[in-house]
């Protein structure tokens, strides 16, 4: 067949793009496995640098968008369950959707949104400058110093924004029915914790760790294969698509 003909194939075409979709999944695999395998042997200083950066400074847009969910979360509801009799499943709702899914899912969103473009930016920043070039000429290995400490301090900080994040959903909840709705403030915590079953928050922060590891693996990867000088850095692909696969990741695990 001739190379024309074979170019104008559809069936060709479907084939390069499913190979060529294989092979960027087998290179980010193999760059995440590399990345979780760099973290060793351990070093504090790198690591708690991230956790400060991802976690702690992350930790007021989390918490401002869960406590405003929360509080929405149960005027809704309320809403919605006082025309059917319903209204006293209102904080028992309000704690296990926030557990469950609102938590980790705005709490992966919030992170994505700061942090993924963030480590992009930075990394990006370092491989057009050529310091990543300069490492290894050095021989020190990037992933090691630059994509471990990122990558595992996303896995170990997101699902303790979830936690926080839930606790402050359901005391926005709280507020909102205690001082709008006319509950009674302890009842309304006691129907909170009776109907809250250990697994709806435990899967809740499982899902936080997977949304931290998907968010760091795109800055990191967007990042440090960025090319370009200073316009790829700033207009094309880095800065555009890093927030991209860690945004979508919540919705679609969810």
């Amino acid at each position: 067949m001739s190379p024309n003909r074979l170019a104008g194939n559809p069936i060709s075409a479907i084939g390069r793009a499913a190979i060529a979709v294989i092979a960027a999944c087998g290179r980010v695999a193999i760059f995440l496995g590399k990345g979780l395998a760099g973290i060793l042997p351990l070093s504090p200083a790198l690591l708690g640098r991230q956790i400060l950066h991802i976690g702690w400074l992350s930790l007021p847009v989390v918490g401002l968008t869960a406590l405003f969910t929360g509080a929405a979360l149960a005027l809704q509801l309320y809403s919605g369950g006082a025309r059917f009799q319903a209204s006293d499943v209102v904080p028992a709702v309000v704690a296990i959707g926030m557990a469950r899914e609102l938590g980790p899912v705005l709490g992966g969103l919030m992170v994505a949104a700061r942090v993924a473009s963030a480590i992009a930016a930075e990394l990006g920043t370092m491989r057009v400058s050529e310091q990543i070039d300069a490492l290894m000429t050095l021989s020190t290995d990037p992933v090691k110093w630059l994509v471990s400490p990122r990558l595992w301090a996303a896995i170990l900080t997101v699902p303790v924004l979830v936690g926080v994040g839930d606790i402050i959903g359901i005391m926005g909840g709280w507020l909102i029915g205690v001082n709008a709705l006319g509950f009674n403030s302890t009842t309304y915590l006691a129907n909170s914790w009776a109907y809250l079953e250990s697994w709806d928050v435990v899967s809740g922060l499982i899902k936080g760790g997977f949304f931290g590891l998907i968010v760091a693996t795109s800055g990191c990867w967007f990042g440090i294969h960025a090319a370009g000088g200073a316009a790829g850095l700033g207009a094309p692909r880095p800065m555009r698509s890093s927030p991209l696969p860690s945004a979508s990741s919540p919705r679609i695990s969810c």
